[in-house]
């Protein structure tokens, strides 16, 4: 290994992006048990290339588990107005669990909680990430030594955010994309912040203020529109703003993580799991990993 970082992958955006990326076609790669496997085929290769690219000394891939979270306990509408998955992809869920284990790569869920906030807490738990989503509210999490690459097109184009490259482009803190995402809301996670406040204005008022807590403190030096329509939603903002935290205390079994994390790769051993699996996923994936 030429670095110390940890590759950190958000299992479930690379699962649901490569899926959609195939299943548009029709391209369900049904294996010999009948099984569909395009996101699995997709997300393996995803991983298999990030390894190849960064060579890091550990990885976890981090995945959500179920659709009920402890933010339904808060908010009961959270994510409910997600359409159900396509049934061609519902059986990748646990069976692309079973080839990362058995390949041997760390991966790790905890029923309640999100991918996100796993990640969340393993990165206030290391230095020297290196996190990989599709998922922007991730953002919040960068700091000085852990770097967010969101993805962009294909298995090597990235938007590629420090903290100091994320402060030159919305010129906040990393932490206050909290607040702007409570004012804007989430339609697709099924919470609306503040009706009439996009992400233009919303970042605006916290360049302005700092917080949502002194955006509230001082609503006499809004404009009127404004002011009042935060008054109308304070409700809902308050909600938005517990919901656009990612949690960085849940229970991760740091255990396993610092026994299953460090990454050796073996491409025969590699090539035969693909291979039981019916996987036909090209060599050239596996015969690139030169760690």
């Amino acid at each position: 290994m030429d670095n110390d970082k940890t590759l950190v992958i958000d299992g479930m955006a690379l699962l649901f992006r490569h899926f959609f990326a195939t299943s548009f076609r029709n391209q369900f790669m049904i294996n010999e048990a009948g099984v569909p496997t395009n996101g699995i085929q997709g997300m393996i290769r995803h991983t298999l290339k990030l390894v190849e690219i960064l060579k890091p000394a550990r990885m976890v891939i981090t995945w959500d588990m179920g659709s009920e979270t402890i933010r339904n306990e808060w908010f009961k509408d959270y994510k409910k107005n997600r359409t159900a998955p396509p049934e061609e992809l519902i059986p990748q869920f646990d069976y692309v669990k079973e080839v990362i284990d058995d390949i041997g790569f760390c991966q790790t869920g905890i029923r309640g909680y999100e991918a996100d906030d796993i990640i969340g807490t393993l990165s206030k738990k290391y230095d020297d990430l290196i996190i990989v989503s599709g998922d922007r509210d991730l953002l919040q999490l960068l700091d000085g030594t852990n770097d967010i690459w969101l993805t962009k097109k294909g298995f090597t184009e990235y938007n590629m955010y420090t903290k100091d490259l994320f402060e030159a482009q919305y010129g906040i803190r990393p932490g206050q994309f909290i607040d702007v995402k409570a004012l804007m809301g989430d339609p697709g996670d099924g919470y609306f912040g503040v009706k009439g406040i996009g992400e233009k204005t919303a970042l605006k008022l916290i360049r302005e203020h700092g917080s949502i807590e002194q955006l509230l403190l001082n609503l006499d030096s809004l404009t009127p529109s404004v002011r009042s329509k935060i008054e109308a939603d304070r409700v809902s903002l308050d909600m938005s703003l517990r919901l656009a935290r990612i949690i960085t205390d849940v229970p991760v079994d740091i255990n396993l993580v610092e026994t299953r994390s460090p990454l050796s790769v073996n491409p025969g051993h590699i090539k035969s799991v693909l291979e039981g699996h019916n996987l036909t996923i090209s060599s050239r994936y596996v015969d690139t990993l030169d760690l």
